[in-house]
């Protein structure tokens, strides 16, 4: 049985880090394809606005919410969850269908995408408004453009304008962590999104911390902020998926100092939870080992304990 399986049934409250995908409905997660090799995925205008109306179809027929995007040159972000079909079905419709329109314009042939799309679950409110800023500063880091709502292709407008025209995406879901109203929502966001830009250092194509890296970043400059945001649970509530955030498991790991001394069936327990915690953000075993101060075994025999 799966772990989308065991989820729906209430069998586990937790989930695991796998290399198979989440795909069941409303797991937000940041998506990202890209290119094979150097290949462009937009050659012009036209094909960035193919791109759009797919997207908006996709919305409709496939109940995918979209909360915001970016169409880079050679690469996709997508912020989203689907609320009906699994998620592979939605990203097969959406990059296939584009895949077919490019090939018959351009006459050419073979895989335009590198492989299949990546996906880093959204476990908590921090990261889900640090995905967003990552994708909209995207453009800025890549030195198209120096400020990043001067891009045209990306949902950056929805979060900036306060007469924003109604859109397919849905950035409410975002800006509610921010704000009593949607002039200030929109105002604390842009406030983010310029920090964002000399805080973030990683491509998170090439590194998967990327956006952990800027969240952290910005908690420590904007923390009573953050520490509001984290308050929210909306991810939380629309997933039934308890986790703790960032600053929670922190605070955690700094007490686990007396592990190596205590075999208790509390701490025990609490030390596979941590671990549990940590692997779902996608950590590997040997971070997670030298984190706590134990051996990588340490870390496999306190998963195999109650599995």
């Amino acid at each position: 049985m799966g772990y989308d399986e065991l989820i729906e049934k209430g069998k586990v409250k937790r989930i695991f880090r796998a290399k198979q995908k989440l795909t069941m409905p409303d797991v937000v997660s940041h998506i990202t394809q890209r290119a094979a090799g150097k290949e462009p995925l937009f050659v012009e205008d036209r094909d960035y606005l193919y791109m759009l109306a797919n997207m908006k179809d996709v919305t409709k027929k496939r109940s995918l919410e979209i909360y915001a995007f970016c169409l880079m040159p050679n690469h996709v972000h997508l912020l989203a969850s689907p609320r009906e079909d699994a998620l592979d079905d939605v990203m097969r419709d959406l990059f296939s269908r584009y895949a077919m329109y490019f090939n018959r314009k351009y006459g050419r042939k073979g895989h335009l995408f590198a492989g299949p799309y990546r996906q880093a679950v959204c476990l908590d409110d921090s990261y889900l408004l640090a995905a967003s800023l990552y994708i909209h500063m995207n453009p800025t880091r890549a030195e198209i453009v120096s400020d990043p709502r001067d891009y045209r292709w990306s949902s950056v407008k929805l979060f900036q304008n306060e007469s924003a025209p109604r859109s397919f995406v849905t950035a409410d879901f975002v800006l509610r962590l921010l704000g009593r109203n949607t002039r200030e929502r929109k105002r604390v966001y842009s406030q983010l999104l310029d920090k964002s830009v000399s805080l973030a250092q990683g491509d998170v194509l090439e590194q998967s911390d990327a956006v952990r890296d800027l969240l952290r970043a910005l908690a420590r400059v904007f923390p009573g902020l953050f520490s509001v945001v984290t308050k929210k649970r909306q991810i939380a509530q629309r997933t039934g998926l308890e986790l703790l955030d960032e600053k929670e498991l922190e605070e955690k790991i700094k007490g686990t100092s007396a592990w190596r001394n205590r075999n208790s069936p509390e701490t025990q327990e609490a030390r596979r939870f941590l671990i549990e915690q940590l692997i779902a953000r996608g950590y590997k075993r040997e971070d997670i080992a030298a984190a706590f101060g134990v051996s990588i075994k340490t870390v496999y025999n306190a998963l195999k304990a109650n599995a």
